[in-house]
Parts: C-alpha cells; sequence; structure tokens
C-alpha cells in the first residue's frame, strides 16, 4: 500500500480518494469507478481499495475446458444504419460493435477500462488527456491502427453536418485541441474541465472506424472487432463471422473469439419465447418482464439479471403549453404513484425513481425521498395555473415495451387530480420518427454509467443556447448547465455528491420529466452459452463467450 501512496504517477485525486476510502466517506466501489477513469488500472486499484490482487472484473469465473466454434442466434430488431456515429439504438449498436471497437469499455460492474487503448492519464484539473493506443492492431482490411484512425473520429464526431450525439456529449471539445503526438498518441486540450472523458468514448455511437471510411458501414464494414461482417439484410437478419486474426487473447491464451459466428434475425416481440423454447434463437434483446416470467425456470435457459439506469421517462415540452407552466408539471408528477406503476408494467422488478434522470446506480448519486401519489395537490396546482375544471392532454408512446400499461395506470392515476389524458399508443418506428416533438410523451432512455452524461445528453443547451439534439423536453435552464458543468470537472465524490443533490433538486421542482422506477435488466440465454453477463447498457460483450457443445 505504501508503493501507492507515494507513486508519482498516479492523478493526485486518486490518493485524495484512497484517503476518504480508510475514513468511511466513499466507497469501495465508487473508489474502483473514478480511480480507473482517472487511468488507474483495474488491477492496481484493486490494490489501493484493499482488494488484494483481484482486478474489478465484469464476468463470472470462465469454466475450463474453453471450447471453440459453434453459432449464437440472437432475437432483435434490425434497423436501417449507415454512419455509426448516428447511431441512435442500441440494437443497431450490437450488431456494428462485433466488427468495429471502442477506444474504451466499461463493463458490467461499471468499471471502464482501456480496450484499443492500452491506457489514458490526464492532468490535475482534467482539462487535458493524453491517450494512449495499443499498438500492433489491424482493420480487417490489413490496414495498421493508428492515432490517424482516431482523430479521424474524433473530427467525424465533432462536425455539426454528421450530426452525432458524440457533437453534444463532447461539447468540451474543439477540433482544433486534438494533439496528435506520435503514430499511438493523442492529446485531447478540453475548453472546460471533464472527468468523464473514458465513460463518455463507449458512448454507443463512438465506434471507431478506419480513417478510410466514407459514411456507410453496410457498404464498407472496416473494423478491428473479433467479427466480420457477412451480411447485414434490413428487416431478416445480419450474420457476423469469426474473424481469425483478431489481436484480443482469451483466458487460455489464444485468440477471441471463440464462438464461430453471430447470427442476429429479426424477430417480433410476441415470437420471441416460442424461439428460444424451440432452440430458434438462443438469447434475445432486451427480454421483458414476460418474457422473464416465462423463461426463468425454463430447463436448459439461464438467467441473468442486473440492476441499471434504464428506465420510461414521462416528459413534457416545455415550451409548449400547458407544460411551460412549472405548476401543471409539478401536478402530473403527483400523479405518479411509483410502487403501483412499477408492479403494473414491469412486474415489480426494478427500483423507485425520483423526478431527476439520475440513477442509484450512478456513482455520486444523492439519495432523496421516493414522492408520494398526491392527487389533492396536484389538482390544487392545476387550479392554480388556471385550470380549475381540469386539463385535457393527450399522451403519445410507442407500444413494444412497458410504456402502454404504464401509460394506461398514469390515465387512471391522474384523473382524480383532473387531467383527462389521451392515450396514442403507436408503433416504435413512428415514435421515433417524433419522439422530440410530442408534447407529452413517455421515451425509453438507455442506462449510461455516469448520471452526468445522459444529463448532458438531454437537458442542455448548445453554445447558442439552443436545446441540444437530444433535449426532447426543449427544456433549458442555466443554474442547471453551470452546476452540472461543476459536477463534470468536480474529482472529490462527496462534494460532487452534493452538487448532484442540488441538480436532482432543481429537475424535482422545476424540471420536465417524470420518472417512477429504474427497470432491472435480464440476460436470458440458452445454457450451453458460457461465460455470459448481463450488461446495464444491454451491450453484447460476445468476444469471450463460449458455447458448450
Amino acid at each position: 500500500m505504501l508503493y501507492f501512496q507515494n507513486d508519482k504517477t498516479h492523478h493526485p485525486a486518486v490518493l485524495d480518494m484512497q484517503s476518504d476510502l480508510r475514513k468511511g466517506k466513499i466507497s469501495r466501489r465508487e473508489f474502483l469507478r473514478f480511480a480507473t477513469l482517472l487511468g488507474v488500472s483495474a488491477t492496481t486499484a484493486g490494490f489501493m481499495a484493499g482488494c488484494g490482487n483481484q482486478p474489478a472484473a465484469p464476468s463470472t469465473p470462465t469454466p475450463s475446458p474453453i471450447k471453440r466454434g459453434g453459432v449464437m442466434k440472437i432475437g432483435t430488431a434490425l434497423q436501417d444504419v449507415s454512419h455509426p456515429a448516428r447511431l441512435s439504438w442500441i440494437e443497431s449498436a450490437n450488431v456494428l460493435r462485433q466488427v468495429a471497437e471502442y477506444l474504451t469499455e466499461t463493463g458490467a460492474d461499471g468499471i471502464t477500462r482501456p480496450w484499443l487503448l492500452e491506457r489514458w492519464e490526464a492532468n490535475e484539473d482534467v482539462t487535458m488527456w493524453t491517450l494512449f493506443l495499443n499498438k500492433g492492431i489491424k482493420f480487417n482490411n490489413g490496414q495498421d491502427f493508428t492515432v490517424d484512425d482516431v482523430i479521424f473520429n474524433f473530427e467525424q464526431w465533432l462536425d455539426p453536418t454528421i450530426e452525432s450525439s458524440m457533437g453534444d456529449l463532447l461539447s468540451y471539445l474543439s477540433p482544433t485541441n486534438i494533439e496528435r503526438l506520435d503514430d499511438y498518441t493523442i492529446r485531447l486540450h478540453l475548453d472546460s474541465p471533464q472527468i468523464g472523458i473514458p465513460e463518455h468514448l463507449f458512448h454507443y455511437p463512438a465506434l471507431i472506424m478506419s480513417r478510410e471510411f466514407e459514411g456507410d458501414f453496410i457498404k464498407q464494414p472496416l473494423g478491428t472487432g473479433p467479427f466480420t461482417l457477412a451480411e447485414y439484410t434490413l428487416g431478416d437478419q445480419a450474420v457476423c463471422k469469426r474473424r481469425s486474426d483478431y489481436w484480443h487473447k482469451g483466458a487460455d491464451g489464444a485468440p477471441l473469439p471463440y464462438l464461430d459466428e453471430l447470427i442476429y434475425i429479426e424477430l417480433e416481440v410476441e415470437d420471441r419465447i416460442e424461439a428460444i423454447q424451440g432452440g430458434g434463437i438462443d438469447t434475445l434483446y432486451t427480454p421483458t418482464p414476460q418474457d422473464w416470467k416465462d423463461l426463468k425456470d425454463v430447463p436448459d435457459v439461464s438467467v441473468y439479471d442486473v440492476s441499471t439506469a434504464q428506465t420510461f421517462v414521462l416528459r413534457m415540452r416545455v415550451d409548449q403549453p400547458p407544460w411551460n407552466d412549472v405548476r401543471v408539471r409539478q401536478a402530473l408528477k403527483l400523479c405518479q404513484d411509483r410502487q403501483k406503476i412499477l408492479d403494473g408494467s414491469y412486474s415489480g422488478q426494478g427500483e423507485l425513481g425520483i423526478d431527476a434522470h439520475v440513477a442509484p446506480i450512478h456513482p455520486a448519486y444523492c439519495e432523496k425521498p421516493i414522492p408520494k401519489y398526491d392527487p389533492e395537490k396536484a389538482k390544487a396546482l392545476l387550479a392554480e395555473a388556471g385550470y380549475p375544471d381540469g386539463l385535457q392532454v393527450k399522451l403519445t408512446t410507442k407500444n413494444d415495451r412497458s410504456e402502454p400499461e404504464m401509460s394506461r395506470i398514469l390515465r387512471n392515476l391522474a384523473a382524480p387530480a383532473g387531467f383527462d389524458i389521451e392515450l396514442n399508443i403507436i408503433e416504435p418506428a413512428k415514435y421515433w420518427e417524433q419522439w422530440t416533438e410530442v408534447e407529452l410523451g413517455i421515451t425509453t432512455w438507455t442506462h449510461r454509467p455516469l448520471g452526468t452524461m445522459v444529463l448532458s445528453l438531454a437537458y442542455t443547451s448548445d453554445k447558442e443556447g439552443k436545446p441540444v439534439s437530444w433535449n426532447e423536453t426543449h427544456w433549458v435552464d442555466e443554474e442547471f448547465n453551470t452546476l452540472l458543468g461543476q459536477a463534470e470537472r468536480t474529482l472529490d465524490i462527496p462534494k460532487r455528491r452534493e452538487i448532484m443533490c442540488q441538480l436532482e433538486d432543481i429537475m424535482q421542482t422545476r424540471g420536465p420529466i417524470g420518472i417512477s422506477y429504474w427497470r432491472k435488466l435480464w440476460t436470458i440465454i440458452r445454457t450451453e452459452f458460457k461465460n455470459v453477463r448481463a450488461h446495464p447498457t444491454a451491450y453484447d460483450l460476445f468476444y469471450d463467450v463460449w458455447k458448450d457443445v
């Protein structure tokens, strides 16, 4: 332990966090997450946290002996994709991530590790990050992976004509502030401090393309990943075949992947149970609670679960009446009986939420009381806002998950307060065509490992003061933006939590959303597949999964 205390190579904040850990001010999990973000390896962070020589590994112990070969069939939705930087859905990202890779990887345990990167370093005020690339990696066309590929991708992400959500996430970085040090080293000079760089580099549109990439991945599937793309037929299937010269080694010291082939099959939700029971598929994308109920006790099927920051967001467009009145927004939030909504729409499988987009699983989450269902107070607020006889509104959402049940329960709960809610439940594709435009909706949001990530993506404005591209509520709050900027550069975890407390208060009192619960997620897969783990973002990390046949 003294070695680490005297090691000058670590970011100075890591030693402060180690002291806070010893004093009980932060948890071991919090220490591990932030020490690794500041460039400490998972193994070293484990030593510093008093965990012996065990890294914070995301997977269960690998059974032995490992077997090679076999095919995995995944039931999913296949979507129209072109430029990975414009990805908006996890399903399509899961296919592409088999072929292309990320600079970092955030595991199922929430720990972010280098992937295409060998390591990274940050300066004291986290305004300068140096990224060191692994050497000897090749794209599947034989081209060497170098810093020029990384610079190309940063330029793509930051190009407003590409319209990537990475541009909003990396708003603290200008293209002119990317410095090439050598073939395998790059330095980022940030416009403002940012703790979350390694996490941001695993945001699902951040797949690394070859500098030869011309804009359509299906036509030009170049990547450094463990598989090659043999077929991508919209509405039918995608086939990924094992790459024989993949750079990463497995637990047995031999090159990954273990499986020969992944087949992603377009499958309707209502067909999935029969398909997995009959062997038509081996696993499925984000099982529903009904899937979990139907399959959890089926022989030859294994179920892995994980707590997440995935949720259904009740969102209001604050630039449109009546939602531009904070009293109306507060009234609708008070109509949530959160336990009843969780039980009725998700079989009770989750954690109750507050009306702020920060989850208990997030580091620096500030615990607050769960708001109570109060239709009488909601009714009084509506009257104060000028609606003494109640208010008619339309709620638009999609029909592929728990949104219909959630909508119907909310409609009944809100009626005593004076809300007359008309339901407009539509096909997913139709909803996503207008998700930022509907006045009142329920939108599914996936997990992000840092609470500040989703806050930046969904509740802030650009440099001109306009809502960022994924800000579906059009809510802009100057105090919120200022505090969020402070949180993103605050290394001290207790101080960061104090700021998060203020951010959560602002969202609850005058923010644009209601969150009843955070949903549990399952990976349901046939038992012959080994070394499987459930990822909170529903990422398919199959490079080291093998089939026992």
